[in-house]
């Protein structure tokens, strides 16, 4: 044993506490913080569950659990719901996939990497009321894209009133979503060791090989932060939506957004807090799923 080691086992262990001032100051500087959290999260979701749970604010009388078979049993809810599933089910995944593998392309040695990375980046620069405009303009009745169809004989379609209308929303999404979920690959694949992909290499590892077994493993922490980054935005697609179509939209472009507001709207508090608080419960199992999924994909990296 080394004269450094001998020292350091006859050094005993002394556990640092904070003095009665230390914890003074910091109830003090926190006190705010906790404070705001309660007012403004804790207290008012409690009194969701209570609103969920009672017949009526004056009444108050306890229901139970009919109020959210009420919901569930409600057309309006079910459409909603079906559409913002479909919407996310398609949406979230293609923001994930479309925007790796931009960001895998321009890691590459290509030219014009710069501009490229800046084109897809611009769209988080343009503010909500312009991209709405946008929209309008290329896919109105009379719009850009219509024009364009036309030079090739096929007939006007009303892209807001039409079975294909969540797929132009669709379209939206991933116009605005794609380029900050590239950085943020490009982040993690830099990030990953170079010395385990020039391993790789010399072991004679194909692409495939290496971008499946080492770099999708590495990015594991970062394909479940995008994802769920990108859920999130796909519930907040319906600002655009609601700027395009209004309150009632055509009905595969009906979310569970449009339903919460016109609900608050007829101040049907019931309706209201069971509905958000179905939407908080599977987007929490939703999310668990996703943790899941990524500790058992890349545990083996963590460390």
């Amino acid at each position: 044993m080394s004269n450094i080691e001998e020292t350091e086992e006859k050094i005993p262990y002394k556990k640092t506490s904070l003095s009665k001032k230390d914890k003074k100051n910091a109830a003090i500087y926190l006190t705010p913080s906790l404070l705001g959290v309660l007012l403004f999260f804790v207290i008012p979701f409690f009194v969701v569950i209570f609103y969920s749970l009672v017949d009526n604010p004056i009444n108050k009388e306890f229901v139970f659990f009919d109020n959210y078979i009420n919901i569930v049993q409600n057309s309006s809810f079910q459409q909603a719901a079906k559409n913002t599933a479909t919407f996310s089910f398609v949406a979230v995944p293609l923001a994930v996939i479309l925007s790796l593998g931009m960001a895998i392309l321009l890691e590459q040695n290509i030219p014009m990497r710069s501009q490229f990375r800046t084109f897809f980046l611009s769209p988080m620069m343009v503010p909500v009321a312009s991209i709405v405009l946008i929209w309008q303009v290329l896919f109105e009745y009379h719009g850009v894209v219509n024009e364009w169809l036309a030079v090739f004989g096929i007939e006007p379609v009303d892209w807001f009133k039409s079975s294909y209308s969540q797929i132009v929303i669709v379209i939206l999404f991933l116009w605005k979503n794609l380029g900050y979920n590239m950085i943020l690959f490009m982040a993690a694949l830099n990030a990953i060791p170079r010395d385990v992909l020039e391993v790789a290499t010399l072991d004679s590892a194909s692409s495939f090989q290496i971008f499946w077994y080492i770099k999708l493993r590495y990015l594991s922490p970062t394909i479940l932060f995008v994802g769920i980054l990108s859920l999130i935005n796909s519930f907040k697609v319906f600002r655009e939506v609601y700027l395009l179509t209004g309150d009632y939209p055509y009905d595969t472009l009906y979310m569970l957004q449009h339903f919460m507001n016109n609900t608050f709207r007829s101040l049907d508090y019931q309706k209201l807090s069971s509905g958000a608080i179905l939407m908080a419960l599977v987007m929490v199992v939703v999310i668990g799923i996703l943790f899941f999924v990524e500790n058992k994909f890349g545990k083996d990296v963590e460390g």
